[in-house]
């Protein structure tokens, strides 16, 4: 019997380089990602054409003047005349004759002594809470306040006390609770995610029964309230008291960027001297100042503009609220449509967004009250026929059971 043939001798086994490359710093980031998209939590950057192809409930401008040709032309004039960039901080080589100009009008136009540009309201928002607290003094901070609020406490290295929302006795208690203490009390005017106005004249008397300061930060108040858009402080007779400080945004109501600080001259010299957000911060570009000034000076010349911003946003949340939807009836310019959950909040929005429409969504964790909801730009500039189309859109893609 024939032998069988012998397998042919295996090859000698290849040798696998041991992988010793060292794991990334940055490896936890996956699990993060991975814990985002689990919630359903994931944000994307969605770059915007140049000519707007929504139609636009979604920003914060909200006096339409982002496009407006008077001030496109502004901010390119300026360009032209001061330089692409500021080239330096504030103090250096970054303040020009326009800042020095845009500034003294921000204060006469508001009602302040003296107001200070930054290159953002959040960086303005940071100086004024850090700049005039200091350890072992107190903030006392409205729980819906806005994020670069919150930051500024964490940063300010003093005591922060959280007090209910809109609670004027609160704020008194906590006060009353630590006396003879530096104190502060900051809160937005309008609070960004519902559009509610604080009580500023309930603030006001309790921070002068306690001699504290009291901080307001402007940025959804301007241009959309007081006379012909002075903003909250104004309306409320506490602009230029020597004990109020208002920031605000250039951003919004303005079409432009950047940020400012109004109040007492004394306070405004502080900052400069003091706040590190200004000190060591580029400044503020000229074209965005050019277009922050020519804006604010188009607001003085059509007051109306506030008025019609105010008048967009209590109609969308009639004709919304009328058809079944439940909003929160606006103060200023935000409309706020409650969604049954986080989940038809996002599915929501995204039908409006197929269909034309562009609107915010707030949801968990970004709202603290676990309440998600549409959130509407009522801007000066929309037609009767856009509101029509905005109402029409949101009614048709709405969640089949309202929330009640």
């Amino acid at each position: 019997m024939p032998q069988a043939p012998l397998d042919p001798p295996a090859d000698p086994p290849v040798a696998q380089p041991l992988d010793t490359s060292p794991a990334s710093p940055f490896d936890w980031t996956d699990e993060e990602a991975r814990r985002r998209a689990d919630a359903g939590l994931v944000r994307t950057l969605r770059p915007r054409p140049a000519v707007p192809e929504l139609l636009d409930l979604a920003s914060n401008d909200y006096l339409g003047l982002t496009h407006h040709p008077d001030i496109t032309a502004a901010a390119a004039d300026a360009a032209r005349r001061w330089g692409a960039g500021a080239t330096g901080s504030r103090l250096v080589t970054g303040t020009t004759e326009l800042h020095a100009e845009l500034e003294r009008e921000l204060a006469g136009f508001c009602g302040f002594e003296a107001a200070l540009v930054f290159s953002s309201g959040y960086a303005a928002n940071l100086a004024a809470l850090t700049a005039l607290s200091a350890p072992g003094s107190l903030i006392v901070s409205d729980a819906g306040n806005h994020a670069s609020i919150v930051d500024g406490c964490r940063l300010s290295r003093a005591e922060t006390a959280v007090v209910p929302h809109a609670d004027p006795e609160a704020v008194a208690k906590t006060l009353g609770a630590h006396p003879g203490r530096r104190a502060l009390v900051v809160t937005d005017s309008v609070f960004s995610v519902d559009g509610d106005a604080a009580p500023l004249g309930g603030l006001a008397a309790a921070c002068r029964a306690h001699g504290a300061a009291l901080v307001v930060d402007d940025a959804h108040g301007l241009g959309v309230l007081g006379e012909g858009g002075r903003g909250a402080l104004h309306g409320a007779g506490l602009a230029g008291g020597p004990d109020v400080v208002a920031t605000l945004t250039l951003s919004k109501s303005l079409g432009s960027q950047g940020g400012a600080v109004l109040g007492p001259a004394r306070v405004i010299d502080h900052l400069v001297n003091a706040a590190r957000t200004f000190i060591f911060d580029t400044g503020l570009a000229p074209a965005a100042a050019g277009a922050a000034l020519a804006s604010l000076r188009l607001l003085r010349a059509e007051p109306g503009l506030a008025g019609r911003a105010r008048t967009v946003a209590a109609t969308l949340h009639a004709r919304l609220t009328a058809a079944g939807l439940t909003a929160v009836r606006p103060d200023a310019a935000v409309v706020s449509v409650r969604a049954p959950s986080p989940e038809q909040a996002v599915r929501w929005a995204a039908d409006c967004r197929a269909e034309g429409l562009a609107v915010g969504c707030f949801r968990p964790p970004s709202v603290p009250d676990g309440i998600s909801r549409l959130r509407l730009t009522a801007r000066a500039d929309l037609t009767e026929r856009q509101i029509d189309e905005a109402v029409a859109t949101i009614l048709r893609t709405a969640p089949p059971v309202p929330v009640s």
